[in-house]
């Protein structure tokens, strides 16, 4: 009689073997809410980072300025080749250089070789070298935060800062973010003198341009408030890689290929916040006036 009931075909219709469709779309439903708690994670720990940077600047000065001097010049390996200063330097010249050569040729075609200073002056400040930069920071001193965090949190000194009663947000974040906004600004100068020095070493020494008409196409269209914009776009995009990569850093869990996997998602997604900043800047500075006439 039991047998009979179970294997009844109204039964196997209507059997109790889980559905395939609900689990689905619980997935798919809980994809935005986790995307959305993610977020709220990220804001949460970004702002504790925030408040923490007066408080880790006053009281542990000691490791803020050994951060100042490793983000600077580099620790290790990295120090043999200068460390951030250098590979954006290199960045920045390279840059420079492209940006002559490209623009001297295509500027030639119609004539008009000349106004390879306007490019200079006009491109390196609004595009290129704050790209670059951001692309640097990630790439050296973002990067290298978020081992480091993710060895100390998954070798436990993480959790032996709070069990010393020492707020580790403050010690291990506070003090990176406070070295880095030092860093920046003598850094991001650096970066713009070499691609200025790249695009016109460029020009006039190898491309045979005359000194003087690059000098004069290059100083009437720099723009003095173009460059203070240019210096807040670089503290903006240094601000997030810093705090995105240390907020992965800081969570890592999985071992040594978890820090990987860290490092790798905090790369990815400083890059797109380099270029949203960008985006965002070009739109809310130059969108609705562009402060540009073109003359002389």
């Amino acid at each position: 009689m039991v047998l009979s009931l179970i294997s009844s075909p109204k039964l196997a219709r209507h059997g109790s073997s889980p559905s395939v469709i609900h689990p689905r779309l619980r997935r798919e439903i809980g994809r935005p809410v986790g995307a959305l708690g993610r977020i709220g994670d990220h804001a949460i720990f970004y702002a504790r980072a925030l408040r923490s940077v007066p408080h880790a600047a006053f009281h542990y000065r000691r490791e803020t300025i050994r951060l100042i001097a490793e983000t600077s010049m580099g620790a290790g390996n990295l120090a043999l080749i200068g460390g951030t200063v250098v590979i954006v330097g290199f960045l920045t010249l390279a840059t420079g250089s492209t940006l002559a050569v490209q623009g001297y040729s295509t500027l030639g075609d119609i004539g008009i070789e000349a106004l390879t200073g306007f490019l200079s002056a006009f491109i390196n400040v609004r595009i290129a070298a704050p790209v670059v930069v951001g692309i640097g920071l990630a790439a050296t001193f973002g990067a290298g935060a978020t081992a480091q965090l993710g060895a100390m949190r998954i070798s436990e000194e993480i959790d032996a800062l709070e069990s010393l009663g020492i707020n580790p947000v403050a010690y291990v974040v506070g003090t990176r973010i406070a070295a880095g906004m030092v860093v920046i600004a003598p850094l991001y100068a650096i970066a713009l003198i070499a691609s200025f020095a790249a695009c016109r070493f460029t020009t006039v020494m190898l491309l045979g341009q005359s000194s003087g008409l690059y000098a004069h196409y290059f100083s009437t269209f720099l723009n003095p408030l173009d460059l203070v914009w240019s210096f807040v776009q670089a503290f903006v995009m240094a601000l997030l890689i810093l705090l995105i990569h240390t907020h992965f850093g800081f969570f890592a869990s999985g071992g040594p290929a978890g820090v990987g996997v860290a490092v790798g998602d905090a790369v990815r997604t400083s890059l797109v916040a380099v270029v949203t900043v960008t985006l965002l800047v070009a739109l809310a500075i130059y969108g609705s006036n562009g402060n540009f006439n073109l003359s002389g």
